[in-house]
């Protein structure tokens, strides 16, 4: 996992990219305006030549669907069956590998992926070598891991929850559960937007409420950008402005934002006030899948968490109940 908002580069050794930290007019290959890396005395985009003929050279010819046709002076696909494949023509593809074209469309470029049966990680790396930028993924709906059950369960004073780019809960540990209520994930709870809103008790908790119902909805509107046609997004969204009056006056004034981490004041009904610090951490996967981590900020909330988990720990071992 990866904090989210974090500053996320590419290491030296990544792909064979090399980085200079020359001055100016030193050092064979920089980074264009765009961010992509260039050789500095002809211009062109040498990394995504090399990648495009990495790729289609493992590539057989019946993987791609093509006809053998007998022995190949080198193996892997020909420039004119990639062109073919990906539906470009073999001039426009020769001058691609060789770094002789001006900046390729999303559109094309996945087309290439296509033709070369590149894998996710490999589109999305085709991309920045070729625009300097990543496509936006189209979040896949998975089942929570169990290593991520395992890491939940693992931080048994530290409330955490797994959410999706919708806020959706998919999953808590007990310590949540304990400051949320053992509803938490359900009814009301089951999307952390709408019980900010919607859940009259966890609205008391939240001491600077507006401050956080802002940033969520910034965080909404960010994520509704990049999966705009997303059902059940959508219907989120929809029913907080349609219920309430301050999400929908933050909405339509166009608030953004994706706090990542940060400090709330929550007002507890049976340990009082405590001050915790929280973290985002994103999944690198196609699931959109976050991690958000609550920790004490001192040690008058460390003191008022194991309170908590006591107090639920005794309500669990109750007459017919057993702890989780």
């Amino acid at each position: 996992m990866v904090r989210v908002g974090a500053d996320r580069r590419e290491g030296p050794s990544d792909a064979g990219i090399r980085r200079t930290t020359h001055r100016a007019g030193h050092g064979r290959t920089g980074r264009g305006e765009n961010g992509v890396v260039v050789d500095r005395r002809t211009g062109q985009n040498e990394e995504l030549g090399r990648f495009l003929r990495a790729m289609r050279a493992r590539l057989r010819p019946e993987e791609a669907g093509l006809p053998d046709g007998g022995r190949r002076r080198t193996p892997g696909l020909r420039r004119q069956e990639v062109a073919q494949l990906a539906a470009v023509s073999v001039e426009w593809y020769v001058r691609l590998e060789q770094g002789r074209t001006s900046e390729p469309g999303t559109a094309v470029l996945d087309a290439l992926a296509r033709a070369l049966r590149l894998s996710p990680a490999e589109r999305r790396h085709l991309h920045v070598i070729a625009r300097g930028e990543a496509p936006v993924p189209r979040p896949v709906s998975l089942p929570v891991n169990d290593s991520l059950r395992v890491l939940l369960d693992g931080m048994p004073l530290l409330p955490a929850y797994l959410v999706d780019f919708r806020f959706d809960v998919l999953a808590h540990n007990g310590a949540a559960a304990a400051l949320f209520g053992e509803d938490f994930g359900t009814g009301e709870t089951d999307n952390t937007a709408r019980m900010l809103f919607l859940s009259p008790r966890v609205r008391r908790m939240q001491r600077e409420w507006a401050r956080v119902a802002r940033e969520t909805v910034g965080n909404l509107r960010a994520h509704l950008a990049h999966h705009p046609d997303d059902p059940r997004l959508l219907e989120v969204v929809g029913e907080l402005r349609a219920t309430d009056g301050e999400f929908a006056r933050w909405w339509d004034d166009h608030t953004i934002g994706q706090r990542a981490h940060g400090t709330k004041r929550i007002s507890h009904p049976s340990v009082g006030e405590l001050t915790v610090h929280y973290d985002t951490l994103a999944a690198l996967d196609e699931a959109a899948q976050r991690l958000i981590v609550l920790t004490p900020a001192d040690t008058a909330a460390e003191n008022c968490l194991r309170t908590l988990m006591a107090d639920r720990a005794g309500s669990l071992a109750g007459p017919g109940l057993r702890p989780p």
